[in-house]
């Protein structure tokens, strides 16, 4: 469907892309019917350097034929904005079935100005993007002409409908002209119109790849994660049935000889002797308590999304999943602040303001901290990448009148239904001294290496979510992702009991942070995973790009490390009151 803009050929192949997307986001126009006649905008939108995704610029950046004096622009939804697309109309004349053989756009004058900055296109592989009706592929096309800078000056516009709907759009170019300052290029247009059989419904499926999303290798991954799902919930299985209930055995028994109880105590090591202190509130209640709800926020935010996504196709839409999940991010909020607020109040918290708080702006804020990082970074390169001024106080006005509201409430229904301590054991005054361990059963070593298995229940769909963002593919196989994403959570919680299990069998009663690293670590191995990705799967160049790359794949890393952090915590919390329930406390 597409051709390149121009094209570079000298000793060495230097391409250009087309990118002809037809937007199905604008309800006026993706479901559109037409009559006869009726014209058909064709609407531009950004050119910027193919290998780098992030960095686009106005489509007029370039000197292009300009459509005249206030050209029509039309601003789509937030996640569109957030996108980084403007779409303005070419004023190219096209009518609903209507050919045309050969008309004029304009006649484009070059001075030493223009071929530079076409050269200098050229030589960054710059493509372009048009939209028109619904979302389309693209496809480069790769042109040499004896070692010339050339400008292709005619588009020859391919339209295919079904009765009175637009179902796909393909764009060539041709008659290449040298690039020289002082020559005057007559830049035409053709359309032609095509009958075709696809529905509209189905008009959306020659744009998915299908062999790259459903390889085989694909689904091997997905049985191989579910494999070590099998291993790691009988590991669990094993020391809650075998170890576990010849402790409580021994634990449990009722003898009236107290000094040869005491004394089988005192003999004993492990996990049971630190009953008195495994409740003890953990340091920074409040910030533990914030991202225990944030994250939990998070996973049932996820959740909802991908089932919205499978449901809905979001994928077709231009920037639907950026509007769903910013969306339904604030109207989950009161997930976060009821598992915050019952945390922070059933360990002793009394300044629940400020772990509201905390849990309202944590997140948020460290996205908005990098944001404005690449933002400042976009406006100085002039590019589309930049947020417009007036999305930045929609996603505010989002987050102060629903998102935080909604914490408020959750965290005040939190405290009164679920703030009520109901520790198995009473904590004692004086904290138990921890005896010193091997080195392997520090905290630190312990949160370290919870994160490699569930890293590798998803190392290779992260393949396949970053080659989609980062390489122009479509991601719709959300099933998969759905399966995925179900066993990190099942490897992540059997991951984490079993690190604490043996941190607390080293007699070592700090478990609580220790296992929300322990599975926020899962992050730092993705994010380890995305420089060697960026270095060896993409030919990404420059400041710019570097600098969106790795701030794009921290928000995503922060978001995942406080999700598997908070699925680690509270399955830990939950192994720890289980095992703790039925031996006798004093």
């Amino acid at each position: 469907m597409s051709s390149s803009v121009f094209s570079a050929v000298r000793s060495f192949s230097l391409f250009a892309f087309l990118f002809l997307f037809l937007s199905p986001a604008l309800a006026s126009e993706s479901d559109h019917k037409y009559q006869s006649d009726d014209p058909v905008t064709l609407w531009v939108n950004k050119v910027g350097p193919y290998n780098n995704p992030q960095e686009t610029y106005n489509y007029y950046s370039l000197p292009f034929c300009h459509p005249g004096t206030n050209p029509a622009h039309k601003w789509g939804g937030l996640g569109e904005v957030l996108g980084g697309n403007e779409l303005i109309d070419s004023q190219i004349d096209i009518k609903f079935q209507k050919n045309v053989d050969k008309s004029t756009i304009c006649q484009l004058e070059l001075d030493e100005a223009k071929v530079w900055q076409f050269k200098d296109a050229i030589e960054n592989s710059y493509w372009f993007e048009f939209f028109m009706g619904f979302v389309g592929e693209l496809h480069p096309d790769k042109n040499s002409d004896n070692g010339k800078h050339v400008l292709y000056t005619h588009k020859n516009i391919i339209i295919k409908f079904n009765k009175d709907q637009i179902i796909h759009v393909n764009l060539t170019q041709e008659s290449p002209k040298p690039l020289e300052a002082g020559r005057v290029l007559d830049m035409t247009y053709s359309v032609k119109w095509l009958q075709t059989n696809v529905t509209f419904a189905r008009r959306f499926d020659v744009y998915l790849d299908y062999p790259f999303f459903e390889h085989q290798i694909h689904w091997f991954s997905v049985f191989n994660s579910f494999m070590m799902v099998i291993f790691l919930t009988g590991l669990v299985s094993m020391i809650l049935m075998r170890t576990l209930r010849n402790d409580y055995a021994k634990y449990a028994r009722e003898d009236d000889d107290l000094e040869s109880l005491e004394r089988d105590v005192s003999e004993e090591s492990g996990w049971k002797l630190v009953h008195g202190d495994v409740f003890r509130p953990p340091r920074y209640l409040a910030l533990l308590s914030a991202v225990v709800g944030t994250g939990a926020q998070l996973a049932m935010l996820v959740l909802l999304v991908i089932l919205l996504a499978i449901v809905g196709t979001l994928y077709v839409g231009r920037g639907a999943i950026v509007t769903t999940f910013i969306l339904c991010y604030a109207f989950t909020s009161f997930i976060s602040g009821y598992v915050s607020g019952g945390m922070y109040s059933r360990n002793g918290g009394k300044n629940w303001i400020k772990a509201m708080i905390l849990t309202a702006s944590l997140f948020p804020f460290m996205c908005f901290g990098i944001g404005f990082i690449l933002n400042t970074i976009a406006i100085f390169y002039g590019s589309l990448a930049a947020i417009p001024f007036g999305t930045m106080v929609v996603v505010f006005v989002i987050w102060a009148f629903i998102s935080f509201p909604l914490a408020l409430l959750g965290t005040v229904v939190g405290r009164n239904w679920s703030g009520a301590p109901n520790n198995p054991c009473r904590v004692k005054t004086i904290p138990r001294p921890i005896p010193e361990k091997k080195w392997y059963l520090t905290p630190s070593v312990v949160s370290m290496m919870g994160g490699l298995l569930p890293f590798g229940s998803i190392f290779i769909e992260m393949y396949f979510v970053f080659t989609s963002f980062w390489n122009y593919k479509v991601y719709y196989v959300y099933g998969f992702m759905l399966l995925v994403f179900l066993i990190l959570i099942i490897v992540t919680i059997c991951v984490t009991i079993v690190g604490t299990y043996f941190l607390l069998n080293a007699e070592n009663y700090h478990w609580q942070w220790t296992s929300f690293f322990s599975a926020a670590s899962t992050a730092i191995y993705v994010y380890l995973y995305s420089v060697y990705y960026y270095h060896v799967k993409t030919k990404m160049s420059g400041f710019f790009q570097t600098s969106f790359y790795f701030g794009y794949t921290l928000m995503f890393c922060l978001g995942l490390g406080i999700l598997c952090g908070a699925v680690g915590y509270l399955g830990s919390n939950l192994f720890v009151r289980r095992i703790y329930r039925n031996i006798k406390c004093d």
